[in-house]
């Protein structure tokens, strides 16, 4: 056992992960100096922190996991567990976790799991009945109705996250584990809803009806609105953060109901939350890329971009020739590659994906990008069309990174 130990601390001092590949110790995060816990294909990160040039395009693909797979409607129906009830499950967050990269050669996962279970974690039911998206039954209704069913703002610390989600925690360390058996060594991402999204489902409770309540609350409770996003906002950050301590590598921000507060309203009530946000865990955790999207609500990627942001993502609405110029040189990009494009339905076929997939390649440059979708995934998606996309990508953009390279 001393020689074992001996050997481990020799290896790990060496910049060596348990497989015996060399790892640049400067390449290792600030919290976690351990090479083991470094993927071996690092292209996200490096992609994502912009330090260095990268010899490919990274890809990975909002909703990844789950409803265009076949393997994914087979597991479900072999659980007999909804979608959320799968979520309390750590083996079921794990198993779907990896589906996707197993079946692609993506260069990230992301942890199977919703942007409403810290709603939940406040003890907020949510439903999703199925074709009506996500409800909550019993939305607050008021700012008496706030004080009486949510917890102060004192108790939403670390151990308030690991009472109430700890189950996401434990799915995070059995992912890892998981890819560690399967020699799938890629980045893990962590992600969150932002304070505002929150907000709108907890006051709102629907996506498809009632939109005008998330407004209304902030135009007629603007004090208790300020302090519900407090509150969100720091149960974000911890919930993030315990990602990042259970083993995540990097984190993705979703601000997923951008289009339903106007440009206003989301510079005094939103944007003080993301800053916060971004603040606070890059303070905490330097060299964890941490990516953002306002979506539905470009008109923040600019100052998103003046944060501390890695990445900002950009929608299908926004312009590509413009993108790059909005972030300046203060961040990456993400996206926006239009997911219809990958239906065989609408037309689509593999060389049309790659001739799409080059385009945005050209458009956006294969540099500080990572390359994604504008919006998630539906479900109707080709599994061989999204091979074809992840595949082109990879390949166009290695063309054009050594062409560049020569030139």
């Amino acid at each position: 056992e001393l020689t074992r130990q001996i050997i481990k601390a020799h290896v790990q001092k060496m910049g060596l992960d348990q497989q015996g590949v060399e790892v640049d110790e400067d390449l290792l995060p600030s919290h976690n100096k351990n090479p083991d816990d470094y993927p071996n294909n690092d292209l996200m990160i490096r992609a994502a922190l912009g330090r260095d040039d990268v010899e490919r395009t990274p890809v990975w693909l909002f909703r990844q996991a789950g409803r265009h797979l076949p393997e994914y409607h087979a597991y479900k129906k072999k659980v007999g567990r909804s979608f959320l009830d799968m979520l309390s499950y750590p083996e079921d967050v794990a198993e779907c976790t990896m589906q996707p990269v197993r079946r692609y050669d993506m260069d990230a996962a992301i942890l199977f799991s919703d942007i409403l279970v810290i709603a939940e974690a406040l003890s907020i039911e949510v439903t999703m009945p199925g074709g009506v998206g996500i409800l909550v039954p019993c939305p607050l209704v008021g700012p008496a109705d706030m004080k009486a069913r949510l917890p102060s703002k004192e108790s939403l610390n670390k151990d308030f996250v690991q009472d109430k989600l700890g189950h996401v925690m434990e799915s995070v360390k059995l992912i890892r584990s998981q890819m560690k058996e399967e020699e799938i060594s890629i980045p893990l991402i962590g992600f969150s809803a932002a304070p505002w999204t929150l907000l709108f489902y907890m006051v709102g409770g629907s996506s498809k009806k009632n939109n005008h309540i998330g407004m209304e609350w902030l135009h007629s409770h603007p004090e208790e609105s300020k302090e519900l996003l407090d509150m969100l906002t720091t149960v974000v950050i911890e919930y993030m953060a315990e990602q990042v301590e259970s083993g995540v590598h990097m984190l993705q921000l979703f601000e997923a109901m951008g289009m339903m507060i106007e440009e206003k309203e989301f510079d005094e009530f939103a944007m003080p939350c993301l800053e916060k946000i971004a603040s606070e865990l890059k303070s905490r955790y330097p060299d964890v890329p941490l990516m953002v999207f306002s979506r539905g609500a470009s008109f923040a990627n600019e100052a998103l971009s003046k944060l501390e942001y890695d990445v900002v993502t950009i929608d299908g609405d926004v312009d590509r020739s413009t993108a790059r110029d909005v972030v300046g040189g203060r961040a990456g990009l993400q996206g926006n590659y239009d997911p219809g494009e990958l239906i065989a339905e609408n037309g689509k076929t593999p060389e049309t994906v790659k001739q799409t997939a080059k385009k945005l390649l050209e458009d956006l440059g294969p540099q500080r990008l990572i390359a994604n979708l504008g919006e998630g995934l539906g479900g109707k998606e080709s599994t061989e069309l999204v091979n074809a996309f992840v595949e082109a990508i990879h390949e166009e953009s290695e063309k054009m990174i050594s062409e560049a390279e020569r030139s």
